[in-house]
C-alpha cells in the first residue's frame, strides 16, 4: 500500500496541502545550535527532497532562549513550526508532535545533525512507498561510517547486545537519533509506548518488531558531537530500567500486541503445501526439544545411579515435560501471560503420558530382549524413543494444546 501524497477533502477545500514528511527536532536548551540546524536542514530538504515537508521544533521545557529562537525561525522560514512542552523528555516531545501531525511520514533527528542528511531520503522512501513501517539510521550496520570515541562505541554496542539477549531484538542500533515511522502505524503503536525519555526509541522498536512490523535500516555517516548534553550514566540507568520493565510486560502478556499484529502486521508469505507459521514453529520447537532432550538425558543419567531405569525415566521425563510445555508455550506458539496456563500444562501432561508410554514401552521391550543391557544401549533406545515422542508432541501441541495460537504464529 502506497501512502497518498494528495491532500484530504477538507484540506482541498481550504487550499491546504498536508506535508508528506514532518521532521521533528526535539530540543532542550539549544539556543546556540538550533538556528544553524534548522536553516541547514531546511536548505537541504528544499534542494533534495521531492515532496512537501515540514520541520517542527519540539521544545521540551527549555529554560534558555530556545523558545524565542524557535518562534522567530517559524516566522522567517516557510514550512517551519514549533511547539513548547512544559515538561522535559525527548520521548514525550516526539509522541506529542507525532500524535497530532497530519503528515504521512513522521521523522526526527537530533539538533546536532550528527547524521549526514544524505541518508534522509533513503530513510523515508520505503515508508512513503509502503514497503516498510518504520525506518532507523544505523551506525552499526555494514556500510556505515562513524567517528566517535571508544567510550561511546563500547556503550552503544554493549547496549545493543543487552537488547538482543533480553528482548531478542533484531535491529542493530536502537539509539541513533535518526528515525522515521508511517503516521498510520504511529497512531496505533505510540499509545503502547510508556517511556517519555531516551528509552522511547527502544520501546517503540521492540514493540513494532514483536507486532510483526517491518523495520528498514539505513547505514549512516555519523560524527559524534563532543558538546552533547546527554548524561551518559543517567541515560544508561534509565535504559536498563526500561529494558527490565518492558521484559516484564512482554513476559506477562500485558501488551495487546496480537491486536496490533492483526491491524498492521505483515502476514507470512504463502507457500503451497506448508501451513502458515509451520516453518518457524518447527525451528523453535526443535531448539526447545534439543535443550529438553539434553536436560532429560543428564537428569536420567544422574538418577540412574541411585534408582532403576523405569523410575529414573519417569522422573526425568516429568520434570523436562513441564519445562518443555512452558518453553513451547512462550517461544514456539507465542502465548504470553498466565491465562489458561494451568490448562496448557494439564494438556502437556497428557502429551507427556503418551511420551512416557513410548519411552517406558521401549525400555520394557529392551528388557525383554536382553536381561542386562548396557547403559549406552539404554540411552540409545531412549534417544530413538524420545525422537518419536517429540514428533508426536509437536503434532499434539499444534493441533490440540495451542490450536488457536498455531494459526497466529509467524514463520
Amino acid at each position: 500500500m502506497s501512502l497518498s501524497t494528495l491532500p484530504s477533502h477538507d484540506a482541498a477545500a481550504t487550499g491546504y496541502r498536508a506535508p508528506v514528511l514532518d521532521v521533528v527536532v526535539p530540543v532542550y536548551n539549544e539556543q546556540t545550535d538550533l538556528e544553524p540546524c534548522v536553516r541547514r536542514l531546511h536548505a537541504y530538504l528544499s534542494a533534495h527532497f521531492p515532496y512537501p515537508f515540514r520541520i517542527t521544533v519540539a521544545d521540551n521545557a527549555s529554560t534558555d532562549a530556545t523558545a524565542e529562537v524557535a518562534r522567530r525561525l517559524s516566522t522567517e522560514i516557510p514550512g517551519v513550526t514549533w511547539t513548547h512542552l512544559a515538561e522535559k523528555g525527548r520521548g514525550r516531545a516526539l509522541k506529542h508532535v507525532w500524535t497530532y501531525s497530519d503528515a504521512a511520514v513522521l521523522a526526527y533527528m537530533d539538533v546536532d545533525l550528527s547524521t549526514d542528511l544524505g541518508a534522509l531520503l533513503p530513510l523515508v522512501a520505503p515508508l512513503i512507498s509502503g514497503h516498510s513501517d518504520l525506518a532507523i539510521g544505523s551506525r552499526l550496520a555494514r556500510g556505515s561510517r562513524v567517528v566517535r570515541g571508544a567510550k561511546r562505541e563500547i556503550i552503544s554496542r554493549g547496549y545493543n547486545l543487552i537488547l538482543r539477549g533480553t528482548l531478542a531484538a533484531k535491529f542493530s542500533d536502537a539509539q541513533c537519533g535518526f528515525k522515521a515511522i508511517r503516521s498510520d502505524v504511529a497512531a496505533r503503536l505510540l499509545p503502547m509506548v510508556e517511556d517519555t525519555g531516551w528509552f522511547f526509541d527502544t520501546e517503540m522498536l521492540v514493540l513494532a518488531e514483536k507486532a510483526g512490523l517491518r523495520i528498514h535500516e539505513v547505514p549512516v555517516d555519523w560524527v559524534d558531537d563532543p558538546d552533547s548534553r546527554v548524561d551518559i550514566a543517567s541515560t544508561a540507568i534509565d535504559d536498563l530500567k526500561g529494558v527490565w520493565r518492558l521484559t516484564r510486560a512482554l513476559g506477562a502478556g500485558r501488551l495487546p500486541l496480537a491486536a496490533l499484529r492483526d491491524q498492521l502486521g505483515r502476514n507470512p508469505l504463502p507457500v503451497a503445501g506448508v501451513p502458515a507459521g509451520l516453518t518457524g514453529q518447527l525451528i523453535r520447537f526443535a531448539a526447545v526439544g534439543a535443550a529438553s532432550t539434553l536436560a532429560y538425558l543428564a537428569l536420567y543419567a544422574v538418577l540412574r545411579t541411585t534408582i532403576g531405569p523405569q523410575w529414573a525415566n519417569f522422573i526425568a521425563l516429568l520434570v523436562t515435560a513441564i519445562a518443555n510445555t512452558a518453553a513451547n508455550r512462550r517461544l514456539t506458539f507465542g502465548v504470553r501471560g498466565t491465562d489458561r496456563a494451568w490448562r496448557h500444562q494439564a494438556q502437556g501432561l497428557a502429551v507427556f503420558a503418551i511420551g512416557l508410554g513410548l519411552t517406558s514401552g521401549s525400555l520394557a521391550l529392551l528388557d525383554g530382549l536382553s536381561s542386562a543391557p548396557s547403559k549406552s544401549v539404554e540411552l540409545f533406545v531412549l534417544v530413538v524413543a524420545n525422537l518419536v515422542a517429540t514428533a508426536v508432541r509437536f503434532l499434539l501441541m499444534r493441533i490440540w494444546v495451542f490450536r488457536g495460537r498455531a494459526r497466529e504464529a509467524r514463520a
